[in-house]
């Protein structure tokens, strides 16, 4: 399942890709004569139908880290391919935030480049160099303090940190310092590595506040993860839709928009939000500047924005980022709004990028040697 802040090398692209995207890159010029690349806004390349023109044009999309199951991304590429006729290609679904910053490096100049990406915030504020500046049509509806003022990313849709659990395995869960008894032996993941996945550092983060930590260190929570070892209750794998069906990684500590959906396959599936503990995060979107199909890009992030695509997040179970604006417009929808989990009802923790910074650090100093998988 993607980590929302991914981290693998993906090879270079080989010289035939090379060639390949060097003719796809003409498609960034529409018959109206206008370099997509290069448009800020709709508006400023024409309007909508002439955006949607041009990237029916170019008749593709590459996205790269979106699994089916994450915040209902199956059912969004499938509706967008509807509705437009543009062919979405999907690569490296499992992957992390940082394995989409390295395809745009090393993909760069080929047809397979991302055309758009969906990171954590930790990777998105150090790797600007890499996005286009553009201002979706629903740009006012995006807090001021949740996107860049230039349009280089937005945040899409978060939730809160939670431990998702088999109850009918392990009863009910109440606490983090639970989850080193004994009867959780082998049973606690993460939804990747820490190391490189925002969604297993905030899982850390959690279990790091729930210990009497802040967001200002994070020592905390990988002592505990050193402890959870020991006893031998963690599990250095990945947590997956898959794992959590086999019974693989029966106890989870992930967002819970995407905890929500392992109800499906496990109809005992309880979620639990620590009240000395309550985390909340967003993702963000961003648009390569390099991206081979540009008016696709942004036709894309057009549809993500719009009362359908915020609409498709929310029933994925996560938060998007035009929640209130929906709601006050009276275009939410209401059945899907009212599926969501519960939200903490205490003091919300909302790491800043200083505190972010200093957590990725600590953890890649201490992890590998005292949890290591």
């Amino acid at each position: 399942m993607k980590s929302p802040y991914r981290f693998t090398l993906l090879g270079v692209a080989a010289l035939a890709l090379a060639a390949a995207g060097c003719s796809g890159s003409s498609s960034s010029t529409s018959s109206g004569g206008t370099n997509w690349a290069t448009v800020t806004s709709a508006s400023g390349g024409g309007g909508m139908s002439t955006l949607i023109a041009a990237a029916k044009k170019e008749g593709k999309l590459n996205v790269i880290a979106l699994p089916a199951t994450w915040a209902n991304y199956g059912t969004i590429i499938k509706d967008f391919k509807a509705k437009y006729g543009i062919t979405v290609n999907s690569q490296n679904p499992t992957g992390s935030s940082q394995d989409e910053v390295n395809a745009v490096k090393s993909e760069n100049g080929t047809a397979k480049a991302p055309d758009v990406l969906d990171v954590g915030m930790a990777v998105a504020l150090v790797s600007t160099s890499l996005f286009a500046p553009y201002k979706v049509s629903t740009w006012s509806a995006v807090p001021a303090a949740q996107k860049d003022a230039n349009g280089l990313w937005y945040q899409d849709y978060g939730g809160y940190m939670s431990i998702g659990y088999n109850s009918a395995k392990f009863g009910t869960i109440t606490s983090v310092s639970q989850l080193l008894g004994p009867k959780f032996k082998n049973a606690v993941a993460l939804n990747g590595n820490p190391t490189l996945a925002n969604a297993a550092l905030s899982g850390v983060m959690m279990a790091n506040l729930a210990q009497g930590g802040s967001a200002a260190s994070i020592a905390k929570g990988v002592d505990f993860f050193h402890q959870l070892k020991q006893v031998g209750n963690f599990v250095p794998v990945q947590a997956t839709t898959a794992t959590v069906k086999n019974g693989t990684t029966p106890v989870v500590l992930d967002w819970d928009y995407l905890s929500a959906s392992h109800g499906t396959d496990v109809p005992t599936w309880k979620i639990f939000v620590p009240s000395n503990a309550e985390l909340g995060g967003y993702y963000a979107q961003a648009i390569n500047k390099a991206a081979p199909h540009p008016a696709a890009a942004r036709l894309w992030e057009e549809y993500l924005y719009s009362d359908e695509g915020q609409n498709l997040w929310l029933e994925g179970f996560a938060r998007p980022i035009e929640l209130s604006t929906l709601v006050t417009d009276g275009t939410v929808n209401k059945t899907a709004d009212a599926a969501l989990p519960p939200a903490p009802s205490g003091g919300l923790t909302f790491p800043t990028q200083a505190q972010q910074a200093a957590a990725e650090t600590v953890v890649t100093q201490k992890w590998p040697t005292q949890v290591g998988g």
